[in-house]
């Protein structure tokens, strides 16, 4: 099974979106994963997007990337996150593609470290990223798109750390606009087995990130990359393997090292 590989925007080398897919190409890539930035710096790409789309560069998901996400605990940042969102996620329909990933939050509370109690009870918690999910994936239905929700390890987020914590808010909402997002360094820090929790969630599965297990590019750790790819191939993967992370060398170097392993080329 052949999958699609998308390289992170920042990786590749080139000065714009067109040399930037074709770099991506020349290293056994399909397509790019966009910086999702906030504050209105994605939603000001549309004209660079749309004429990157109708030039032929394939551009399937973007990530958000701000300081604020939608499950923060401050009402005010938590409006503005979603707000935010559905801005990307109708950036996204314009570049040819239909995805945003983003986490309940990155950096706003770890139960793994001090001080281990968190600022307001888990049913608030619970409710607001419920309300707050809705919203986002009314929108995202509304536009074509999907919110790929992010587990993240448990030193980064306290709410969505598991791919199976990820798939019980997508069957609370139940909508076209929100879906799972595998994230593998995530996975290696929490998942007990990770082949089988991509089976098991495998129908909810509509989006897969990559990172070895020290957060480099694969290959580059002791991540079984084997493991990953059989489970995927058993539960018909058809969506995208995208990088997030970083490079132990130039893009040039390492980029056809790693599609050769995600193509099984080696």
């Amino acid at each position: 099974m052949a999958f699609r590989i998308a390289a992170q925007e920042s990786t590749l080398v080139g000065d714009t979106l067109e040399d930037k897919f074709a770099f991506a190409q020349s290293v056994g890539f399909d397509g790019i994963e966009l910086s999702g930035q906030g504050d209105g710096v994605f939603g000001g790409r549309v004209e660079e997007l749309r004429r990157a789309r109708d030039a032929g560069v394939v551009m399937p998901s973007a990530v958000v990337h701000m300081d604020h996400f939608i499950g923060d605990f401050d009402d005010d940042r938590r409006r503005d996150a979603v707000d935010q969102l559905k801005v990307l996620l109708s950036t996204i329909v314009e570049a040819g593609g239909n995805g945003v990933v983003t986490p309940h939050a990155f950096g706003l509370f770890s139960r793994a470290l001090p001080p281990f109690t968190p600022p307001q009870s888990d049913e608030k918690t619970r409710d607001d990223f419920l309300a707050a999910l809705s919203e986002v994936a009314d929108h995202a239905a509304s536009v074509g798109a999907v919110a790929y929700l992010e587990p993240l390890n448990r030193f980064e987020d306290f709410v969505v750390n598991k791919v199976a914590d990820s798939a019980w808010y997508v069957k609370q909402i139940d909508s076209p606009g929100l879906a799972v997002i595998a994230d593998t360094f995530h996975m290696s820090i929490e998942e007990a087995d990770i082949g089988a929790s991509l089976r098991e969630h495998g129908d909810l599965i509509k989006h897969v990130q990559l990172g070895d297990s020290n957060r480099l590019e694969p290959g580059a750790g002791h991540y079984d990359w084997d493991e990953t790819l059989d489970a995927l191939e058993e539960i018909g993967y058809d969506g995208w393997l995208a990088m997030e992370c970083g490079l132990s060398g130039p893009s040039a170097d390492v980029l056809p090292g790693v599609a050769r392993i995600l193509k099984r080329q080696v």
